[in-house]
């Protein structure tokens, strides 16, 4: 029997993987996914979705961000 995985992503970390998931699906549907390079794309797909994410927060202000 397969035992289970369980995880438990806090607010921020889950926005950054559902960014993630998609930058990674576009990598496949472009055909630049394939089984010698499937992590490597999955950590660019993230290390994307981060860097997309800090560049967002440098530059917009949120309400929050203005008191």
């Amino acid at each position: 029997m397969k035992k289970s995985t369980f995880i438990r992503l806090q607010p921020n970390e889950s926005k950054v993987y559902h960014a993630a998931s998609r930058i990674y699906a576009s990598y496949i549907a472009s055909n630049r996914v394939h089984q010698e390079n499937d992590e490597q794309m999955m950590l660019k797909a993230v290390e994307s979705a981060i860097k997309l994410a800090e560049l967002t927060d440098s530059m917009v202000q949120s309400d929050d961000e203005l008191k």
